[in-house]
């Protein structure tokens, strides 16, 4: 990866996007993830680059919600593979959840490439390679293994496509999105929105898993309970307007909105 000075403004901007060019280099990440990166990163900035009360108490309930599954399910694409894989690791060994490859650009080299990747950081066994099922639909995100994502109750699924969320919500199962754009197909259809970058909303999952895995089931229960998440997509919409006024006024340019 290029060498960027820690001093930089953009330090940790532009480390991800070195991470997600690495990605490709290496096979795991598509192109097309890179034109994903810049649309999520723009919405980043929007928030301000830093995880918003609604978001911590939407991972909050993310976590809530795998711990009480009997069957959970952590999607992984080429982005979040090139971006968190260690943080996909740990949370999946802190919640219990399978580990399973989702592609849209598939091709079982890609496949192969980020099983091997998520075992080198150490991960014992992720599904994805067999393709055994499929969803109902017309693209490669379609093909999931029946152990996994077909028979889950609850998956999380980091940055996706809207059609899949939408189809496995329409299965009955908790899905759980991360998705910087509060307004996306992805976000609406979702069970729980977590408007937060990937990077800091696993390391905040994380975080509650170590806090949450020893809590009751009545207490888990109530987490999901006093949950709402189109309160969360409101307080989100809501901090972009904020942010963006505050932008405008240290500016000194005119608010009109």
């Amino acid at each position: 990866m290029t060498e960027i000075p820690r001093d930089h403004p953009r330090y940790e901007s532009l480390i991800t996007r070195e991470k997600i060019v690495e990605g490709v280099r290496m096979g795991f990440t598509s192109q097309h993830g890179l034109v994903a990166q810049g649309r999520g990163e723009a919405f980043d900035y929007l928030i301000g680059e830093k995880t918003i009360e609604s978001a911590a108490v939407a991972e909050r309930a993310a976590v809530a919600h795998i711990l009480l599954a009997e069957r959970p399910v952590i999607s992984v694409n080429g982005n979040t593979a090139a971006l968190v894989p260690e943080s996909l690791v740990a949370l999946a060994d802190f919640t219990g959840a399978a580990l399973e490859v989702n592609l849209f650009h598939r091709s079982d080299a890609r496949v192969h490439k980020i099983i091997e990747l998520l075992k080198s950081h150490g991960a014992v066994k992720v599904l994805g390679g067999k393709g055994d099922k499929r969803l109902d639909l017309s693209h490669d995100r379609a093909i999931v293994d029946g152990e996994g994502i077909f028979s889950a109750d609850v998956v999380l699924v980091p940055l996706e496509d809207g059609d899949r969320c939408q189809k496995l919500a329409e299965m009955g199962k908790t899905v759980i999105a991360i998705d910087l754009n509060p307004l996306s197909r992805t976000s609406l259809s979702a069970t729980v929105t977590i408007v937060d970058n990937v990077t800091r909303a696993l390391q905040n999952m994380i975080h509650f898993a170590k806090e949450m895995k020893l809590d009751s089931r009545q207490s888990l229960e109530e987490v999901i309970k006093a949950y709402d998440n189109s309160e969360v997509i409101a307080d989100a919409l809501y901090a972009i307007q904020e942010r963006l006024k505050q932008q405008s006024e240290e500016r000194g340019v005119r608010w009109i909105w």
